[in-house]
Order: structure tokens, then C-alpha cells, then sequence
């Protein structure tokens, strides 16, 4: 099943946590992101797929509050994004975690700086240490881990915030195809555990598909997003979901609507 959506006490309707409206982005005399408006609605895991130099990283800066848009606006819960903030937690592709901490201290680092008692921060910091399997590691340092704890480490930190969003750029395409899958597999574990709002940017159409409750398609820079489609797969998911005729249709169209835009890429000297 998937986790349970907040629902408004309003309506039966799922409750929609963020907005983005009409949200530009203008380097100097190049439009790189052009009116885009999207809105994520409590607990949905968005996958966004696109050419390189689409925006999909730029719009997801904009969200996270680390870009500021030329024109348009964020909300989150009905508020307006003026800059970072705890409510977001972001992961990187580089897992950006502090080498002079250990795995603990970096997963305790959020915790601190919001003045939270050492008990409290150790409390929380192994749980999530136990949620993506890295017991036994709390004393290791970035160094000494591989690529995939390294991104464990990084993904434990930004949950131990309790953030009210999990922005997600690239955040498993320097791992290796086996430690690549283990990441999408525990990533969608934790989701459904704890049901949080995910927007996941990705260049794997694969693992779109099979990571997403609704993928979009950018376009070629100025980018905008040109396709959004609904996955219809259960959860629990498992890997076995890539051979069934849902699944393969949705990537042929989703494919498609990715080669046409880096195509067009191409054709621009992108």
C-alpha cells in the first residue's frame, strides 16, 4: 500500500503542499527555465526527467530556496520560499557530507544547529543510521566509506531533520548500476515508512518509472515542463514491476517524450 496522504479537514481532497507559479529563471540575457507552475500534493514522489540544461536542477534550487526566481513564486504549505530552510531537506548528486565529521556527527550536524540536546540529537541520529543500514559505522569517517554509504550517510541527515520536503538531485548517478538499485530500493522503503513529499531529479528514465508516484518530462532549454503522467504502480514496489505491460508502456512514452527534447537540445547547440 502507499503511505497515507494528509487529507484537508475541508474537503476529501489531498492536501497540496507546495506551488510553484510561474516561476522564471533569467541568467543575465538567457532564459533558462520559462513560466513553469507545478503543484505536489502531501506525500507524492515526483521524478523529474528532462535534457542536460533543462532546468530541472535549477527549479529545484529555486525550491529549496539556495536560487532566487526571476519571476514567479514558491509556496510551501501556503508560505513563500524566500531562501533554505530546515522544511527542505536537499540531497546532492556529491554526497557534500563534512569529512572532518564521522557518520554520526554528520547525521547529528542538522540536529545541532538547531540547538537540540546531545541526548535528543544521538537519539534521533541512530535511528535514522538504522533506517538506512549503516549500524556498526556511526565512528566511520566520509573517507572510509564507500560511494553508497557515503550517499546513506547524506540521505540520514536530511531525514533526521524531519524535513517537510526531500529535494533530490541526481542523487544516486555516481553509484554503480547493483549500489544504484539498493539506493532506489531503500529510498522507496523509507518513503512509504515515512511518508514524506519527495521531488527527485533524474536523467534514468528506469528509475523514474519505478521510483515516481508521477513523473514529468521537461523540455529543451528554456525549459518547461511539457508532460506529466501518473504511475500507475502499487506500493509496495518491487523490481519485478519493470517486466509488466504498465511499466514498459509509461517508459516507451516517457522515452520518447525524452528524445524529442534532446533533440531539440542538440538542434540548439545545447
Amino acid at each position: 500500500m502507499a503511505p497515507a496522504r494528509r487529507r484537508s479537514s475541508r474537503c476529501n481532497e489531498v492536501s497540496t503542499i507546495l506551488s510553484v507559479r510561474g516561476v522564471e529563471r533569467r541568467f543575465d540575457t538567457t532564459l533558462a527555465l520559462q513560466a513553469t507552475n507545478l503543484e505536489v500534493a502531501e506525500n507524492d514522489f515526483i521524478t523529474i526527467l528532462g535534457p542536460s540544461g533543462c532546468g530541472k536542477s535549477t527549479l529545484l534550487r529555486i525550491v529549496a530556496g539556495l536560487d532566487v526566481p526571476s519571476t514567479g513564486e514558491v509556496l510551501l504549505d501556503g508560505k513563500r520560499v524566500a531562501g533554505p530552510g530546515a522544511d527542505r531537506g536537499m540531497v546532492f548528486q556529491s554526497y557534500t557530507l563534512f569529512p572532518w565529521l564521522s557518520v554520526l556527527d554528520n547525521v547529528c550536524f542538522g540536529l545541532r544547529e538547531r540547538g537540540l540536546p546531545r541526548v535528543q540529537q544521538l537519539e534521533i541520529a541512530h535511528a535514522f543510521i538504522g533506517k538506512v543500514g549503516l549500524v556498526g559505522f556511526e565512528r566511520h569517517y566520509p573517507k572510509q566509506l564507500s560511494g553508497g554509504m557515503q550517499q546513506r550517510t547524506a540521505l540520514a541527515r536530511a531525514l533526521a531533520n524531519d524535513p517537510r520536503m526531500l529535494l533530490m538531485d541526481e542523487p544516486f548517478g555516481a553509484l554503480d548500476h547493483q549500489t544504484r538499485e539498493l539506493m532506489q530500493e531503500l529510498l522507496l522503503g523509507i518513503w512509504e515508512a515515512e511518508a514524506k513529499t519527495v521531488l527527485f531529479v533524474t536523467h534514468d528514465i528506469d528509475e523514474a518509472v519505478f521510483m515516481g508516484s508521477r513523473a514529468v518530462v521537461m523540455s529543451a532549454r528554456p525549459g518547461r515542463i511539457k508532460l506529466e503522467r501518473m504511475v500507475p504502480l502499487a506500493h509496495p514496489r518491487h523490481y519485478s514491476v519493470k517486466t509488466t505491460p504498465a511499466f514498459t508502456e509509461l517508459k516507451a512514452e516517457l522515452t520518447e517524450a525524452v528524445r524529442v527534447e534532446v533533440r531539440a537540445a542538440q538542434a540548439l547547440g545545447a
